[in-house]
């Protein structure tokens, strides 16, 4: 096939997955349904932090930009997996296919900072209790906010750009949305290089990220440690479970991925495991930050309370 031929294709095509006849309608279903229960779910905690002034913590806001940026990470790729379950391979545009990848990993890498910041909260209300609020002030929240934003949505540029000037030989593309490894199988050139620069970009957002976690815990663990008695012991690590859990969920499957050359791996073998971090992770974000949070299960009670006075008068 002559490569300079198909530098300018017309279409991509997602392959995605193609269940049995007699499976489909469940798994069309079944997605729809995970989907729909997350976008409530992450809807939920954002209304109820907003809603009431108990929540109105640096803890809690954190919380509810993780989940408006669940809303958007799950959007992202949903949509063309529903696509992909109910009329089989669907032909994607590269316009959109490329703005598909960079919003991915715009969102993805957003997630990694977050989770940092999200443990330097943890850190700061265990070892500098005292302080804690100066610290996490107002303007500290919104601005380490919309660094985790601005440094996400800047780093996925360089993947991105450097996957859209590559030469495609090829069309199908054997993902259920447009990521990175997937599209280097179709390039006709060698991706070596492309593969090592991916891997310093993703690995710096991931890794550093994921390195500060570990120290930050560490210091948390010293410090819960040091607490009398062991009540006060559970009740620390009680405010860093639900945290360690989505750190724990969502870097194990991003790992999994993106860890090593992300063009090295066996064809298709990513999307299985793009189920994890880019389906449930975001499903079961809200579950876990709510599940076993007496705040929660308390604030719910006071807004539901004001909300029936409201309707009797």
């Amino acid at each position: 096939m002559d490569c300079a031929n198909q530098t300018w294709i017309q279409n991509f095509v997602l392959v995605g997955f193609t269940p049995t006849p007699f499976l489909q309608p469940f798994a069309f279903l079944g997605v729809l349904f995970i989907y729909l229960l997350t976008l409530a779910g992450n809807m939920f905690i954002i209304v109820l932090v907003q809603a009431d002034s108990g929540l109105a913590t640096p803890m809690y806001f954190f919380i509810s930009i993780l989940s408006f940026l669940e809303l958007w990470y799950i959007s992202t790729t949903v949509p063309t997996l529903l696509c992909t379950v109910l009329h089989g391979p669907s032909p994607v545009s590269p316009t959109v296919c490329f703005t598909q990848l960079y919003v991915f990993h715009s969102l993805g890498m957003t997630e990694c900072y977050l989770l940092g910041v999200m443990a330097l909260d943890r850190y700061f209300a265990i070892c500098r209790p005292l302080h804690y609020h100066s610290l996490m002030g107002g303007q500290v929240r919104v601005w380490l906010a919309t660094a985790s934003w601005v440094a996400g949505f800047s780093a996925a540029l360089v993947p991105t750009c450097l996957t859209a000037s590559l030469s495609f030989c090829q069309v199908e593309i054997a993902h259920y949305f447009c990521d990175l490894a997937p599209l280097m199988h179709l390039a006709c050139v060698d991706t070596a290089w492309h593969a090592r620069v991916h891997g310093a970009v993703i690995g710096v957002a991931t890794g550093c990220n994921f390195i500060l976690i570990l120290l930050l815990y560490g210091g948390i663990l010293r410090a819960v440690l040091k607490l009398p008695t062991a009540t006060s012991r559970a009740k620390a690590f009680s405010t860093c479970s639900s945290h360690m859990m989505v750190v724990t969920l969502f870097y194990g499957s991003a790992f999994a991925v993106y860890v090593g050359s992300p063009g090295g791996r066996e064809e298709g073998s990513d999307k299985l495991i793009a189920l994890i971090y880019a389906l449930l992770t975001p499903f079961l974000n809200p579950i876990i930050y709510t599940l076993r949070n007496k705040e929660v299960k308390e604030a719910v009670k006071r807004v539901a309370h004001r909300f029936g006075a409201v309707l009797k008068g």
